[in-house]
């Protein structure tokens, strides 16, 4: 057995993800923890405040395929807010909206509308990783615990990042419930439209941070020297700017390289950025989209817009660009077949990948979601920046934000 393949969690073995399928789905590596400062082993959960998390959960099962499994609310004891654990291959949503007025929850999302409020990390040992990370300056929100019922204990502690983000730090070797001490199961009665394949993403491939200008390195340096992450990628000056606007992108990742976080801060350009927006309507730095690795990129993309979920444009330019074509050889689809759909293509010396990105889910132009399809690359899609920047501009300009 490989080291993957130990570090495999039980979320991604009930979700019959092998250690194959996590390096062609998320680019996993051998990792060996033991010599690891702040050993984690993978994102346990991405929790969002909703203004209304019970239909927020209709909408991420019925559009986005995604299984309810977990609830708590006044029912179990959350007397000030509603909670809903939603799943997807090994991706886990924690959807959380507010019951009553008084909730921090309310408050969070009268200054920052829908977003994601964790990033929580499954970790193999939380007083070590606690322990390690107040050792290097974080700021510890809450100390090591342990949460028990009758399926088990879970102990939990959780740190502080950028804006008002956390990371909660979760070991779960010692539970068996449906997710944490003070949820029940719960399933959804919605029956899926036949033909629709389910789900429609298998992993989740990184979680993209926006901060101020001049704050993206310090927040490189916190994940280097409190969590052990290491530098995996760097877009600066041309790589990543348009004719209007600029930013500048460093990503840092685990070990075995299941958590990524691109971290992007604005750069001075003609005009505002998609980060300078970002920050302008989130309030505070905080995550900008989600990467959600799929097996199957045209499938998804058919069924998300048959439910109305709405992609970015590429123009046809793009497409009949002999240098891209040129560029990218063969891919497993015809590339009319990607231009029909709008989905971008990048080749690097490890091999290639296929990405789209949604327009902003919600009212304000904050959060939205990328769909990527790797396949053997372990990159971000350098080659699209441009075109994927200009298609964010347009809807800037449309929005009269650039």
């Amino acid at each position: 057995m490989t080291l993957a393949d130990r570090m495999l969690t039980p979320h991604e073995r009930a979700a019959r993800l092998g250690a194959d399928q996590l390096r062609q789905l998320v680019g996993l590596v051998d990792h060996d923890d033991a010599a690891d400062p702040f050993p984690v082993v993978g994102v346990d959960a991405v929790v969002f405040a909703c203004g209304n998390a019970t239909q927020s959960a209709q909408y991420f099962v019925a559009t986005w395929g995604m299984t309810l499994v977990a609830y708590a609310g006044p029912e179990t004891g959350s007397r000030d807010h509603k909670s809903f654990v939603l799943e997807a291959g090994s991706v886990r949503f924690v959807l959380e909206g507010a019951v009553d007025p008084a909730s921090p929850l309310a408050d969070h999302h009268r200054r920052h509308g829908d977003g994601v409020t964790d990033l929580a990390l499954e970790v193999l040992d939380v007083d070590r990783c606690v322990a390690h990370a107040r050792a290097h300056g974080a700021t510890v929100l809450l100390e090591p615990h342990d949460e028990a019922d009758e399926f088990g204990v879970v102990r939990v502690a959780a740190l502080a990042t950028y804006g008002s983000t956390r990371h909660t730090l979760v070991d779960r070797s010692r539970y068996d419930g449906p997710y944490r001490p003070g949820f029940v199961a719960r399933r959804s009665g919605f029956v899926s439209r036949p033909g629709v394949p389910v789900p429609l993403f298998q992993a989740l491939d990184h979680a993209v941070g926006n901060v101020e200008m001049g704050r993206m390195d310090h927040w490189v340096r916190f994940y280097n020297e409190v969590m052990g992450f290491t530098n995996m990628a760097e877009f600066v000056g041309d790589d990543i700017a348009t004719e209007y606007s600029a930013l500048m992108s460093k990503v840092v990742a685990n070990g075995n390289h299941r958590v990524k976080f691109p971290l992007n801060e604005p750069a001075v350009g003609r005009r505002r950025s998609q980060i300078d927006e970002y920050l302008q309507f989130y309030g505070e730095p905080g995550c900008q989209h989600l990467a959600l690795a799929t097996a199957d990129i045209l499938g998804a993309v058919d069924a998300l817009r048959a439910a109305g979920v709405e992609f970015l444009d590429t123009p046809d330019a793009y497409y009949d660009d002999p240098q891209l074509r040129a560029r990218i050889g063969a891919v497993r689809v015809p590339v009319d077949d990607l231009k029909r759909r709008g989905v971008l293509v990048d080749r690097d010396e490890d091999g290639y990948l296929l990405q789209i990105f949604t327009k902003p889910l919600g009212d304000r132009p904050t959060v939205f979601f990328e769909l990527i399809e790797r396949h053997g690359s372990l990159g971000f899609g350098k080659g699209n920046f441009r075109a994927l920047f200009e298609s964010i501009e347009r809807e800037q300009a449309a929005r009269g934000n650039l």
